[in-house]
């Protein structure tokens, strides 16, 4: 039987392949995130009732565009407020 040297370069040339292969597997399996929510997909994200969604609406806490009777969410709005209403109990001041 022959013997086959492997060279660096053959196995970066593998290396490359593998990474676009896979690249493209994960492109399949993986949908594009929709970057704007219906009212139930918000609802069932944040796990909230209709009344409290209407709520942060009135409110201004959550922004949203609305197109005949149908809401729509932006979901990078949704994640900046969340975001910026993160509490960090790491270190609780004690009282």
């Amino acid at each position: 039987m022959p013997a086959h040297i492997v060279t660096t370069e053959d196995l970066m040339v593998f290396k490359e392949e593998l990474l676009d292969e896979l690249k493209k597997i994960l492109a399949q399996t993986h949908p594009p995130v929709q970057p704007w929510l219906r009212s139930a997909e918000v609802r069932e994200r944040l796990n909230i009732s209709a009344a409290t969604l209407q709520t942060f609406r009135i409110n201004g806490v959550l922004p949203y565009s609305k197109i005949g009777g149908m809401l729509f969410y932006p979901q990078d709005g949704i994640q900046r407020v969340l975001e910026e209403n993160l509490i960090n109990n790491a270190n609780p001041v004690s009282r």
